[in-house]
């Protein structure tokens, strides 16, 4: 059976006019993921590949080219729907994990869905079921200064699958994890991905990494190739 594509994006160029000469970080990408498909971006750094995965994500928008994400073309909305957009149909996990401090684990999880309007109980009984999913069911109620780096990653992957999206951006999500930790948690993303077939698009320096991926491309001076 074909997979339904989630997220694509055509023609796809950013630049920045902010000296003399204007600074081209894409430069015409194309490119497709489908249900359940796990892909990797590599490249060095400055290659372009967390431009690119903002455009995907719609935080940022092309200067040419469209970007698609659930057949909707990120181009036609405005910042609010975008917004609205990204709860349904787009999660993020980032290296630094961005939790919020001042909430604990299921509170930082219940968050997206608090956003879209779902009533508290709801939203923190599916936070709940996502924290045990990533194996966190004995600290729900600890804040991230109370979590160790790979239980704040954790989190922050729950985070990420709560309202069941198409598609999850991961920008170097074990790259500040020292290798045990990191071995755990792309074991995690694998079983996430094959469980629920949410789709994930992971952009890394790490090669190790790279290998949970079903595809890998690489990104060099803003042109994404195959590897």
């Amino acid at each position: 059976m074909t997979k339904r594509c989630v997220l694509e994006c055509s023609h796809l160029t950013k630049q920045f006019n902010e000296g003399p000469e204007p600074v081209h970080v894409l430069r015409g990408v194309d490119f497709q993921i489908f249900q359940g498909e796990r892909v990797a971006i590599v490249g060095n750094s400055g290659s372009g590949k967390t431009t690119l995965l903002n455009m995907l994500g719609g935080l940022d928008l092309p200067s040419t080219g469209y970007v698609k994400v659930a057949g909707q073309n990120l181009n036609d909305l405005d910042a609010n729907q975008r917004g609205q957009l990204r709860n349904v149909h787009i999660g993020f996990i980032y290296q630094f994990h961005h939790l919020l401090p001042e909430f604990d684990a299921l509170e930082n999880v219940a968050m997206p869905l608090l956003i879209r309007g779902e009533s508290i109980r709801t939203a923190k009984a599916e936070a709940s079921q996502l924290l045990e999913e990533v194996g966190l069911k004995h600290r729900l109620n600890h804040k991230p200064s109370a979590l160790s780096g790979g239980e704040r990653q954790r989190v922050a992957i729950a985070r990420a699958l709560v309202t069941r999206p198409s598609c999850v951006l991961a920008d170097e999500p074990t790259g500040n994890l020292d290798s045990y930790t990191a071995q755990h948690i792309q074991e995690l993303m694998i079983r996430l991905n094959e469980r629920f077939e949410i789709s994930f698009v992971i952009v890394t320096h790490s090669h190790t990494l790279a290998t949970i991926a079903q595809r890998t491309l690489e990104m060099v001076d803003g042109v994404l190739t195959p590897c």
